[in-house]
């Protein structure tokens, strides 16, 4: 369960799954989004999908009420363009994000982690998700089993890790 949580699993270990922001960090995010570059609704919810390599889908439900909540808050303001409203930062929203920077990060990272995973949601990964984890599971297992036997735990990682080379080395080849 642990490995899961860490890896950011479902409970049946086979994507990513769960409530990626905490309570504030969506606003957050669209703030900093914001701050890169000004943006309409649509282009916000591309441009935070992109952050997770589609691993999150943002939604209008989500998207758009946090907007107004950064509207309201005084945090953007809207120009009209090309018949959108665009959405630029206020001053106080440009504070925002500068006294949040620790935080803009953190959330970006975690993006980064869960992007990795966006590949297992490709309908082609369904090939091979349940034989990668049932070997992990059989790692984990011979690894507890040992009880903490070094010479164990090292082939342990040598097989993992030259299946993982080889795997790599077939996509590099392929990529060519």
């Amino acid at each position: 369960m642990a490995i899961r949580r860490a890896l950011g699993l479902r409970p049946d270990g086979l994507v990513p799954s769960g409530r990626f922001f905490a309570t504030g960090e969506l606003r957050l995010a669209l703030l900093a989004l914001i701050a890169e570059r000004a943006g309409h609704g649509y282009d916000l919810m591309n441009r935070l999908e992109a952050r997770f390599d589609g691993a999150y889908e943002a939604s209008a439900g989500a998207i758009y009420p946090t907007l107004q909540q950064l509207e309201d808050e005084g945090l953007v303001r809207l120009e009209a363009a090309g018949g959108r409203k665009v959405y630029h930062l206020s001053d106080d929203g440009r504070r925002e994000v500068t006294s949040r920077t620790a935080t803009v990060e953190e959330i970006w990272a975690r993006a980064a982690r869960r992007g990795e995973w966006g590949a297992v949601r490709h309908p082609d990964a369904a090939e091979i998700v349940a034989p990668a984890m049932r070997l992990m599971k059989a790692a984990v297992k011979a690894v507890v089993h040992a009880r903490g036997d070094p010479e164990v735990i090292d082939r342990i990682r040598s097989i993992v890790d030259d299946a993982r080379r080889q795997i790599e080395g077939v996509d590099r080849r392929r990529r060519r």
